[in-house]
């Protein structure tokens, strides 16, 4: 009897020891979280895109505005414990950006809360937003220098979103599921992947993986927003595009937001937040049609992605029809993937409620790596930052110009004889660079900073999840080998458990071109050329995230590094300012050039045109260039805007000082239809010899009928 009792006794035990382990693996965490939204939208005519480096790629309108989206996840017991993701619709992150945000953040709430450390800002890599804000001189000189009213837009509208974030803070809990996306990416540069000596661990040349994070109140009842992240470029729309537009992320988080905030909201005036976050995109593309010979139709040469030995018309499309259906497809893709894991997801992020974070900068430049991490088997060093001739050859998502082409692994005796006038590069530096040929020595260019040195590595850690913040663009397997290193540093730690999980967030906090591996950058192709330190930099990189995910782990003090150069107040710009504002004599701002029909049918296209000013006069942040008005009850009321993509808002120069603005409204085949009234509407600032003044222009009203 006694040993049946001590059996029993056992057996309790044993089940209340198995509904404990139960329990805490089902418990939801409880956390601080608060999201917010505010608009960053720079000059949307006239200045150079950001993306391309093509200087007659400038804007001439809008299709979307671009928004910086914010997420606080802090610890309820200890304050201090808190981190920062923002992403943001621009090409990149930069350091002239974020060191006046943080700047900001502090003279409103100390010094202590939003540090360098804990935020993290990560660009959705579009190529189709105003440029001239990345402060130094490779990003900035295709427009024609640094503009500083996009670099005011962007960090005050990031700063904006934070502050919004804080002030929605609420208890809260977080829910993770992985999915993956088909067909919505393919890798750019294959013959440089099939380079790694690991591909045969992979079924696919790209990651179609998509990790979603769902943010709810403790209750469960309310929904307060969304961040995933995902790596396929913002390309969809090219470089003939003359836009401003988020790309295919930026429609992905206009659908999702849309869906999630109340019925009638106009685009960035919801609570809910939805942020489709960039990864590790240096090789992959959206244009899932790949890339063939524009003249021919024949497929491009393999290694070089040339057409009779030009780079021009090698150009990859798809999957649309246009680049703009291509762009919602792309965009719906990401959509309808992140919205069904959203709604399935069940797993909560816990890990005893840990929220942490390591910061550290690195002068990239002068790193003596392990062979624990490179390639070679050696120990080997970083180099002087350089770029190879490929980088001029540009990609399939938008080739160069001139005789360039990828896979170049020798010199040219006139580009030499043009890129010595810059600097000369070193003998040890093109050994240390080998076999790039140096094309732009960006490290030794004077007197102004060409591209960054020292750079931010920073790693979150929110339960389980682990979010690792790079300075730029790792391709696939770069990604790949940098998540393998970081999960073999915390099981050495003892801290790694089977439901942990690791995420790139890429592009934040500076950009440093891009980060190929050393099979890679063998072939030197455009990553590879564009791999600013040498064929060890991944290797570099690897060694410095396994030593801060340790100090993470073990909860160590990681110092600080070398400071950044501080590149404000030391920019350069040849950006003419707007000139005065005029109109045909005995018209007037606002006047109508051509009118909309009196009738449309739902799939027409709603056109009105108006004598209107230089949309550079007034960004109109938190407002619209345009609306498509609807008289309910009495009253002209709202219904779109300049962030809905089936609005256009175009732009026109006319001989000096003329601006014509034509409107455009794609009526959805959906749309109801009967005798409701419409109309279109423009806001614009005129700038001329009385000041800067407000005008309304609108149309005359129409009806929707079948």
């Amino acid at each position: 009897m006694m040993k049946i009792r001590l059996y029993l006794s056992t057996f309790v035990l044993i089940l209340s020891f198995i509904n404990f382990i139960i329990a805490k693996q089902d418990d939801p965490g409880q956390f601080l979280i608060g999201a917010g939204i505010y608009d960053i939208t720079g000059q949307v005519a006239e200045i150079g895109f950001m993306g391309y480096a093509v200087p007659k790629q400038r804007g001439h309108g809008l299709l979307q505005r671009m928004r910086s989206r914010a997420f606080i996840i802090g610890d309820v017991n200890r304050q201090e414990n808190r981190v920062v993701y923002v992403s943001v619709d621009n090409g990149m992150a930069f350091q002239i950006v974020k060191t006046e945000v943080i700047d900001r953040l502090n003279k409103t709430f100390g010094s202590n809360l939003y540090t360098d450390k804990n935020v993290l800002i990560s660009g959705t890599h579009s190529h189709s937003t105003p440029g001239g804000t990345g402060g130094t001189a490779l990003v900035d000189i295709t427009t024609f220098g640094f503009v500083k009213e996009n670099w005011e837009a962007c960090v005050n509208g990031i700063v904006q979103s934070i502050i919004r974030a804080h002030k929605n803070l609420q208890l809260g809990r977080i829910k993770i599921n992985i999915g993956q996306i088909d067909n919505a990416n393919i890798n750019r540069s294959p013959a440089s992947y099939m380079n790694n000596v690991d591909r045969g661990e992979y079924t696919d040349n790209t990651d179609h993986e998509i990790t979603v994070l769902r943010f709810e109140s403790i209750d469960g009842k309310n929904e307060i927003g969304m961040i995933n992240f995902y790596p396929v470029h913002a390309v969809s729309l090219n470089n003939t595009n003359l836009l401003v537009a988020g790309d295919n992320k930026g429609y992905a988080s206009y659908l999702f937001e849309k869906l999630k905030n109340p019925p009638g909201t106009l685009p960035g005036q919801g609570t809910f937040v939805a942020a489709f976050g960039q990864s590790n995109e240096g090789d992959v593309s959206p244009n899932t049609m790949g890339p063939k010979c524009i003249d021919t139709g024949l497929p491009c040469e393999f290694n070089t992605s040339t057409c009779n030995g030009r780079t021009e018309k090698c150009i990859a499309f798809g999957p649309g029809k246009t680049m703009y259906e291509s762009n919602q497809i792309i965009g719906k893709k990401q959509f309808d993937a992140a919205k069904d894991l959203y709604d399935k997801a069940q797993v909560f992020i816990n890990g005893n409620n840990i929220v942490n974070f390591r910061h550290t900068y690195v002068d990239m430049q002068i790193i003596n790596v392990s062979s624990r991490f490179t390639s070679t088997g050696h120990n080997e060093t970083t180099c002087q930052a350089a770029l190879g001739y490929s980088f001029a050859a540009g990609t399939t998502d938008g080739p160069g110009d001139f005789d360039f082409t990828q896979s170049s692994n020798s010199t040219n005796v006139f580009w030499q004889f043009v890129s010595s006038f810059l600097a000369k590069p070193t003998e040890q530096q093109i050994r240390c660079q080998a076999p790039k040929p140096i094309l732009l020595d960006v490290g030794l260019i004077k007197p102004i900073e060409w591209v960054p040195f020292v750079l931010p590595h920073q790693i979150f850690q929110i339960g389980q999840l682990f979010i690792v913040a790079v300075p730029g663009e790792f391709t696939t397997m770069s990604g790949r080998r940098l998540k393998l290193t970081i999960k073999q540093a915390l099981q050495d730690a003892g801290t790694w458990t089977p439901d942990s999980h690791i995420v790139i967030a890429g592009l934040s906090n500076s950009y440093s071109h891009y980060i190929a591996t050393y099979e890679e950058y063998q072939q030197q192709r455009y990553e590879g050329a564009s791999t600013l330190y040498g064929p060890h930099t991944l290797a570099a990189y690897q060694q410095t995230f396994y030593d801060l995910s340790m100090k993470l782990a073990r909860n160590e003090s990681v110092p600080s590094g070398p400071t950044p150069f501080d590149m404000r107040g030391k920019t350069f710009s040849f950006v003419v300012p707007p000139i005065w504002d005029g109109v045909p004599i005995g018209k007037k701002f606002g006047d109508v050039i051509t009118d909309v029909d009196t009738s449309y049918k739902p799939g027409d296209t709603v056109r009105c045109s108006w004598w209107g000013a230089n949309p550079r006069n007034d960004l109109f942040t938190e407002k619209s260039f345009l609306y498509v008005d609807r008289f309910i009850n009495q009253t002209w009321i709202p219904i779109l805007t300049d962030d809905d993509l089936e609005t256009r808002f175009l732009w026109k120069r006319q001989l000096l000082d003329y601006s014509i603005i034509t409107v455009e409204w794609d009526i959805p085949t959906t749309q109801q239809t009967g005798q409701d009234l419409y109309r279109l509407r423009h806001l614009g600032v005129k700038n001329n010899i009385f000041g800067r003044q407000q005008y309304d222009a609108q149309s005359k009203s129409f009806t929707i009928n079948n």
